[in-house]
């Protein structure tokens, strides 16, 4: 039979193909010339109706088209496989591999089944593309009973399958057997290593993936590219620098610099190895960037603690119509957090859903964590009634997040539903935990929560629930208690221990204690400006400005130089940085014209200012106007000015707000009628109709 085929456009098939080809080259003409589904429909229907839908090379052609070739045509393979009398193994193993594509290994887990009920013997391409399955569900169970099966067939030998079983037990949380699996490999080559490769990878097992590539350089086996990117990957994690530029030199000597996945590797392994400038040289000379190193980059900024250049990336990234992935959405969101970049991470927000991105708990843990660093609680638990799986992880941020925004009284709410809904707190937990009662003067509660700790959940208690005691006990005004407190810890205190400390003593006006926390902080860090202003804070809250100079003079002969004061505001997309008596911003004249009518405003509303606040090298005349010139004031000024009335006001500090800003900020807050988050060195401080989150424990 020699039937031409025309009933496909010339445009798709050419006139001179005929169903002759079919079993000879069936391949060539399904999946090379057939573009979409209605071109299948037509080979379909003529293959019934010349039977050759009896073929079975036909048959696994046009189900590999519909299954895997064509998105979104799974029901249409199942069709075809449902008119098939007797299918084939190889028929199976397509509908398996399609529905993994086509993320269902539920329906390949059923179908299998129904291979077993039909007496259809897997094959060993079967039992991988199952596993596979198994790995994807993290069906452990069904995984082991499959192996089972596996070891009837014969196919335990198999190094296909082999490999497909490290993989799946890896993925299943089973490391160790994996392992097992691997070792017992006679003749492992360089497939087999990379899948034991992958099970540490992503059982994050570091250490173990650089102590295999050592086993690796002893054996015979050489390594490969993906070799290269999984121990690349590990170096990162480790901060492994001198094996990493080893790979480095490796790649460079063997001409490898034009594989943009494994350059993209060594970016982000230079990048976490804290070499920057290395990785963004490399990202630079880069001749196509795609996703994954634009990503790779953004993170290794974030990560480095160079937030702003992160947007900066970011904002490039977009401009070159990059389309940003999950890991790039993270990874901003995170540097958004630390900038107070409200915007930019709300348009990712919105970006997450426009593309229906999946709300993974790490995309919508750092969600949760860049609305609860911007002072949006409200947003924050948003995302976390959104979120379809929860971990601890989540419920840590948000207990992290409406401690530290005032809302510790409603964390401890929902540290009580995460224990009726059996989820395990952590060491991390208590942290978020222990700060709630300090944030809301929990002292009590305070108290039975650390004991309980190791009490109740085996939790030894770390230097920083130590530092967390501190300050629950301090800001309440046990200073004595909190000292006595750090005197019988465990493990030698830290300088955070004894900041806590001294911050309190300033808020209680206790010179003795705060002399005394000087003393053992100039001990650990002698060098850090900022107990030095605290000690002579305090010294001028009890009118000692003598002594407070004193604390001043002693800094400058030990060449100890105060860290500025530097408060940052975000205006449609773009951050706008200010210092204290700082001119360098081109709206510096509008700015301090709009600072000297918001402090007449506020005067004539009750404000008195602190003097005692002001420079203590400043002229008795000058005072005021130097405490009117704080960063933060300059901030909100510029916000007053540069957004429409009723639009909240977001600042972020990195020291901690004075008493003098403190105080006129509720009253700016009133007087203009704005909302207004500030997110200083310690906490949040929500002003609103003239009063604060903090109830002015500043």
């Amino acid at each position: 039979m020699n039937v031409t085929l025309s009933l496909m456009p010339a445009k798709t098939l050419p006139k001179t193909t005929t169903i002759s080809e079919f079993p000879n080259n069936p391949k060539t003409l399904i999946l090379e010339q057939c573009k979409t589904i209605k071109d299948i429909n037509q080979i379909h229907a003529h293959v019934i109706k010349t039977g050759l839908i009896l073929n079975p090379s036909v048959v696994e052609n046009l189900l590999e088209s519909t299954a895997i070739v064509l998105p979104g045509s799974m029901d249409y393979a199942l069709a075809i496989f449902n008119q098939v009398q007797q299918p084939q193994p190889e028929a199976y193993n397509i509908l398996i591999r399609g529905f993994n594509l086509n993320r269902n290994p539920e329906k390949a887990i059923l179908l299998f089944k129904q291979m077993k009920e039909n007496c259809i013997e897997p094959d060993k391409y079967t039992f991988s593309c199952i596993l596979k399955s198994c790995s994807k569900l993290h069906g452990l169970q069904e995984g082991e009973q499959i192996q089972a099966h596996i070891m009837k067939s014969g196919f335990g030998s198999s190094g296909f399958v082999q490999n497909t079983l490290i993989h799946m037990y890896a993925n299943c949380g089973k490391i160790d057997i994996a392992r097992r699996v691997f070792d017992e490999i006679s003749d492992r080559g360089v497939i087999t290593w990379n899948s034991m490769f992958a099970g540490y990878t992503t059982s994050s097992c570091w250490e173990e993936v650089i102590e295999l590539f050592q086993e690796m350089l002893k054996s015979d086996v050489g390594f490969d590219v993906v070799t290269m990117i999984s121990v690349l990957t590990a170096c990162g994690r480790l901060g492994n620098l001198e094996l990493g530029e080893w790979l480095s030199d490796y790649i460079v000597e063997n001409g490898l610099t034009g594989n943009l996945n494994l350059i993209t590797s060594l970016i982000d392994m230079y990048a976490k190895c804290g070499k920057i400038g290395v990785a963004r040289s490399l990202f630079d000379k880069l001749p196509r960037r795609d996703v994954v190193a634009w990503s790779a980059m953004i993170s290794g900024y974030s990560q480095a603690s160079r937030c702003r250049e992160a947007l900066d990336l970011f904002q490039e990234m977009q401009r070159e119509n990059i389309e940003p992935n999950e890991i790039t959405m993270v990874s901003v969101l995170s540097s958004c957090a630390v900038m107070g970049a409200f915007e930019i991470g709300k348009w990712c927000h919105f970006f997450v859903k426009k593309k229906r991105i999946k709300l993974t708990i790490t995309l919508g843990t750092a969600l949760m964590d860049f609305y609860a660093k911007c002072g949006s609680v409200e947003n924050s638990l948003d995302v976390f009634k959104k979120m379809p799986v929860k971990n601890v992880l989540s419920w840590t941020v948000l207990i992290q997040g409406l401690a530290s925004n005032g809302e510790g009284r409603k964390a401890l709410e929902y540290f009580s539903q995460m224990r009726s809904r059996n989820i395990e707190p952590n060491e991390v937990t208590f942290i978020g935990v222990l700060s709630a009662c300090s944030h809301a003067g929990l002292i009590d509660e305070g108290r039975e929560f650390f004991v309980s700790m190791n009490r109740d959940y085996g939790i030894d208690p770390r230097i920083e629930h130590y530092g967390c005691m501190v300050d629950i006990l301090a800001r309440g005004g046990f200073i004595i208690e909190a000292y006595q407190f750090i005197k019988n810890m465990p493990m030698e205190p830290n300088a955070i221990i004894w900041r806590t400390l001294l911050a309190s003593c300033k808020v209680h006006k206790n010179v003795e204690m705060g002399e005394e926390s000087l003393r053992q902080l100039v001990k650990l860090e002698p060098a850090h400006s900022g107990d030095y202003i605290l000690l002579s804070n305090v010294y001028a809250s009890v009118g000692r400005f003598e002594d407070a100079t004193k604390i001043r003079s002693e800094m400058r002969q030990k060449g100890i130089k105060k860290t500025p004061g530097c408060s940052s505001i975000e205006i449609e997309g773009e951050l706008h940085e200010f210092f204290a008596e700082d001119s360098a911003h081109p709206k510096s004249v509008e700015i301090y014209d709009a600072v000297e009518k918001m402090m007449k405003r506020i005067k004539s509303a009750g404000y008195v200012p602190n003097i005692a606040e002001a420079r203590l090298d400043a002229e008795e005349d000058e005072k005021e106007s130097s405490i009117s010139h704080h960063s933060e004031k300059l901030a909100i000024a510029f916000g007053l000015i540069k957004t429409s009335p009723g639009t909240t006001i977001r600042i972020t500090k990195n020291l901690r707000v004075c008493s003098d800003c403190h105080i006129a900020t509720k009253t700016i807050s009133k007087v203009f009628n704005r909302e207004i988050v500030v997110r200083d060195r310690n906490r949040f401080h929500h002003f609103k109709d003239g009063s604060c989150s903090c109830n002015d424990y500043w």
